[in-house]
């Protein structure tokens, strides 16, 4: 593991990050916002980690998934409620209130995405 900056994945990072915001301030649905907004979310957190640290896919694409999977754990636990953060918006969207099944296959999801889209030749791998 070496600490490199990449354009590419930091570019990534922010279209997903615009994206997601976007999401979460325009669209209030039953699909698109609490699936597709889970299943991006670990697309997001690795290509976040992807801009600073260059290491092999799989480690960094399954410490992404462990790491969704505890916050998935913590929201079972109620922990911004046992916080004391249960009336900052904030904690509530960034941590979250619930946990369900549905959001740990979107995880497991988007971080397979992850995986074959980096076992796919790019030009642009080397940037």
């Amino acid at each position: 593991m070496k600490l490199r900056f990449s354009w590419q994945y930091f570019a990534f990072t922010v279209l997903i990050f615009v994206t997601e915001v976007l999401i979460a301030l325009y669209l209030h649905d039953d699909f698109v916002r609490p699936y597709a907004g889970d299943f991006l979310v670990v697309i997001l957190i690795y290509c976040f980690v992807r801009s600073f640290v260059q290491a092999p896919v799989w480690p960094v694409a399954l410490g992404v998934l462990a790491f969704s999977y505890l916050i998935e754990a913590l929201q079972y636990l109620n922990i911004v409620k046992r916080l004391g953060l249960e009336h900052s918006r904030a904690a509530n969207i960034i941590i979250g209130n619930y946990f369900t099944w549905h959001d740990i296959l979107a995880y497991t999801l988007g971080v397979g995405f992850v995986i074959l889209m980096e076992k796919i030749p790019s030009p642009f791998r080397s940037i």
